[in-house]
C-alpha cells in the first residue's frame, strides 16, 4: 500500500460514518470547523489531513483517530 492509496481509506472511513450517522458534509465540516471544500478533499482522498484535523473529525463523528486511518472496514 503506497501513501495515496492510505490516505483514500481515511477519506472512505470519514464518509462512511458520516453517511452512517446521517450527517451532511457542510454540518460536519462546519463542526470541524473547515471549509466543506477543505473536507471534499479529505474525503476524496485528494489532501493528506493533519493529526489535529483528523481529531477533530473523529470526535464529530463519535469515533476514536483509529476508526478513521483502519484499513480493516
Amino acid at each position: 500500500m503506497n501513501e495515496s492509496e492510505f490516505i483514500k481509506i481515511i477519506g472512505d472511513n470519514i464518509v462512511s460514518r458520516r453517511i452512517e450517522l446521517g450527517i451532511k458534509q457542510i454540518d460536519l465540516a462546519t463542526s470541524v470547523g473547515i471549509e466543506d471544500s477543505a473536507l471534499r478533499r479529505i474525503e476524496k482522498g485528494k489532501t493528506n489531513p493533519t493529526a489535529k484535523t483528523l481529531l477533530k473529525i473523529a470526535v464529530a463523528l463519535d469515533v476514536e483517530v483509529s476508526y478513521l486511518v483502519s484499513m480493516n472496514k
